[in-house]
């Protein structure tokens, strides 16, 4: 099996323009990677990564640590790119959420040359969000207390704040700008998906860490060795078990027959065929839990600025109860993740539009009769479908957060064993793979996948 994937690679490399595109990736990856490291003129990123690095070391790096790993690492660096891709990501969900409810909006996506005018609303409103959040990031560097808890020293080196602050929001929006470009640039003249590359790099790049607090775990020994071998046969089952579940529910789907009548147009006759219609099992891929990630950030943060006074010292306790990891947040987190997958089907899948594209090109579901019927039917079989994918995301967030309060796995190892960045990794890399292959099989070379390759010759 790995010489059939070796000779897959090294065939990738015959074909000009594939490698082009690879190489082409490549060094746009290590472009993006670079604003990860490159830090803030007037910030000590050196005491904020040591502090992290405490952090996860002790008491676990909750919700500052998924924040931090969004960013592949920059965020904790005080990097230029500590915003991450986050904010473009943030506004093509919000114009696309817009798009299915404004009906304006939604026009205009029909329309020719309408996605391009739909595009550009997006980077407006990245860049809107850019400034926004690169405010709250700069002041939040300011009074870095307030922020990060037990944090002790001083991140402005600076005595100018005002400088600092304008300096900082430009250089953090211009950061993520420039992400932005880069990965649509790989869209366009590279391999895979551009934005999702570079949130998958740097997921990949704390790969070290992970590793690093993997061999610390295991040399624990005396009365507090808690990680026997065994600890580390189940974690290595688990993972291969995760992986496994990830790949099979992010490519299950239910194939939905539909068959086409024989009609005329003008004097011609088209015969009738039988296809089929794919409904993904995870329709809504990470998103939902991205969702209730992001939303449930804020809360807690909220909570503990209004019960600093000692008079609202409820807002506290709830602050307390809302921590990363406790089962009221485990519950709500769960529910959240049911709750945006519906909304996400909800938005994105128009079963009216599907049924009556079918009813115009003569096609039915053999056994339903076309129009309302078909669209009730794809309606309840979506249901069904997106339950059992809700429950799996459910399952995979939670994994890594049990690992980390209850096994007390390091959070740095953690987050490979589920949650999002797994998610992300599998379906990235599974896309690329994709792409590759089918550069492949245009110039008869094997693909990665040899089912694939075969179904694909008829």
């Amino acid at each position: 099996m790995f010489g059939n994937i070796y000779n897959t690679f090294v065939n990738c490399f015959k074909i000009p323009e594939l490698k082009s595109r690879i190489l082409f990736t490549l060094l746009i990856l290590i472009v993006c990677r670079l604003t990860a490291i490159i830090r803030i003129p007037g910030l000590d990123g050196a005491v904020l990564a040591a502090y992290f690095d405490n952090m996860a070391a002790h008491s676990g790096s909750g919700l500052l640590g998924m924040a931090s790993m969004f960013t592949g690492g920059a965020l904790e660096q005080c990097a230029i790119g500590a915003l991450g891709i986050m904010p473009y990501i943030s506004a093509t969900i919000i114009i696309q959420l817009l798009t299915a409810v404004v009906p304006s909006l939604s026009k205009l996506a029909r329309e020719e040359g309408g996605r391009t005018q739909i595009v550009k609303y997006g980077r407006y409103l990245t860049v809107l969000l850019c400034l926004g959040w690169g405010i709250a990031t700069t002041m939040g560097w300011e009074n870095p207390a307030s922020v990060f808890p037990g944090f002790t020293g001083k991140l402005v080196l600076g005595e100018n704040l005002w400088w600092y602050r304008i300096q900082t929001v430009l250089i953090l929006t211009t950061g993520t700008m420039l992400l932005m470009w880069l990965g649509e640039q790989i869209t366009e003249r590279g391999i895979g998906n551009g934005i999702s590359l570079i949130i998958t790099v740097g997921i990949v790049a704390r790969l070290p860490q992970a590793a690093q607090g993997l061999m610390d775990m295991l040399s624990k020994s005396g009365p507090d060795h808690k990680f026997p071998l065994g600890t580390l046969v189940i974690l290595v089952v688990l993972l291969a078990v995760v992986i496994a579940g990830v790949i099979a529910i992010t490519q299950a789907q239910r194939k939905i027959p539909v068959q086409y009548a024989q009609r005329a147009v003008g004097r011609k006759m088209y015969s009738g065929g039988t296809s089929f219609m794919p409904l993904k099992v995870n329709y809504a891929g990470v998103m939902p839990v991205i969702f209730a990630s992001s939303i449930l950030m804020f809360p807690q943060w909220i909570f503990n600025a209004i019960g600093s006074n000692n008079n609202l010292k409820f807002f506290r306790e709830l602050a307390r109860a809302l921590d990363y990891g406790s089962p009221l947040y485990l519950l709500i987190y769960g529910l959240m993740i049911l709750f945006f997958s519906y909304f996400w089907v909800a938005t994105q899948f128009n079963e009216l539009q599907i049924a009556d594209d079918l009813k115009k090109n003569g096609g039915y579901i053999p056994g339903v009769r076309p129009g309302q019927a078909t669209s009730s039917f794809l309606h309840n079989s979506m249901s069904r479908l997106t339950l059992a994918g809700a429950i799996f995301l459910t399952v995979i967030a939670v994994i890594p957060i049990i690992l980390s309060r209850v096994m007390r796995v390091p959070d740095s190892v953690a987050q490979f064993f589920g949650g999002t960045s797994m998610l992300i990794m599998v379906g990235v890399l599974l896309d690329t793979m994709r792409q590759m292959e089918s550069h492949l099989l245009m110039r008869h070379y094997d693909g990665f996948l040899k089912k694939g390759r075969v179904r694909g010759r008829f």
